[in-house]
């Protein structure tokens, strides 16, 4: 978790006082949290890493008034797959119907599905399962890798078989294109694909979720679902966005002045959905 501090007096190392620019620093969300000092506390942090202890740290270091992008509420809203489908699905977002089932082997027990299906871990991380199955053999070969594994079931939408990568940082959209995870012959790199070639709607659906979700910095997953309607089936928090020319720039700009001036768009502000829990 990197964080932000404006120049003046400092460790060894750092800038010197007067200097331009602002210090970056590392924070292992892995270390010990009574380790930290929460009486210096950066101006701005940059919460990348999403395991629940990153989760956590960030949590503590709001508590102590310090500025989190995305916050840590935000970022863990986007780790499970059913929250996620729940808030989209409330809010009029186009997202695919997402259903969860305990333990991949509770699937498999179930028998042949009635269509292909694709199969995701509840809760999104680094290597996280995502899969297609057809058949109950599939079925069987999953819960056999995977078998204690909590996961979503959405239904397989026929499409292109690539995935339109959008991604947004601080309102501005970037746009790619890339092989679908279920591709047989791998993803492959990201290709480019104007902002201004999107079909009509699509780049209000990922607007409209950083509003609704509450988020910074985040990409979302598309579909064509046919004739150009969108098909939502993934958000991340905070995706690594590589050759997006203006990305980089639009981060440190946002880190900037989050460290000078706070969140202009706190959670507090964001009005989130409620979700029937029924």
């Amino acid at each position: 978790m990197p964080g932000s501090r404006p120049p003046g007096s400092r460790p060894p190392g750092s800038r010197p006082p007067g200097s331009r620019g602002h210090q970056v620093e590392w924070l292992d969300p892995g270390g010990e949290v009574r380790d930290l000092d929460l009486s210096s506390l950066a101006d701005v942090y940059l919460l990348k890493a999403r395991t629940p202890r990153a989760l956590a740290l960030a949590a503590l270091l709001e508590e102590h008034g310090a500025a989190v992008l995305n916050s840590a509420a935000a970022t863990a809203r986007c780790q499970d797959r059913v929250e996620m489908a729940a808030v989209a699905r409330a809010a009029g977002l186009p997202f695919a119907g997402t259903t969860s089932v305990a333990t991949l082997g509770q699937l498999a027990a179930a028998g042949a599905p009635d269509g292909p299906l694709v199969i995701k871990s509840r809760f999104s991380r680094r290597h996280d399962l995502v899969a297609r199955a057809d058949s109950a053999v599939r079925l069987r070969e999953l819960a056999a890798a995977w078998p204690d594994e909590p996961v979503v079931v959405q239904e397989f939408t026929v499409n292109s078989g690539w995935d339109h990568k959008l991604w947004v940082v601080d309102g501005r959209l970037f746009a790619g294109l890339r092989r679908s995870e279920l591709a047989p012959d791998g993803r492959g790199p990201t290709l480019p694909l104007p902002v201004g070639d999107l079909p009509a709607g699509w780049a209000d659906a990922a607007l409209r979720v950083g509003e609704i979700f509450g988020l910074d910095v985040y990409g979302v997953d598309l579909l064509d679902a046919g004739g150009g309607a969108p098909l939502i089936v993934d958000i991340n928090a905070f995706p690594g966005i590589r050759g997006q020319a203006g990305a980089p720039e639009a981060l440190a700009q946002l880190a900037l002045r989050t460290a000078a001036h706070g969140r202009s768009r706190g959670m507090d502000e964001r009005k989130v959905p409620e979700v029937s829990q029924k």
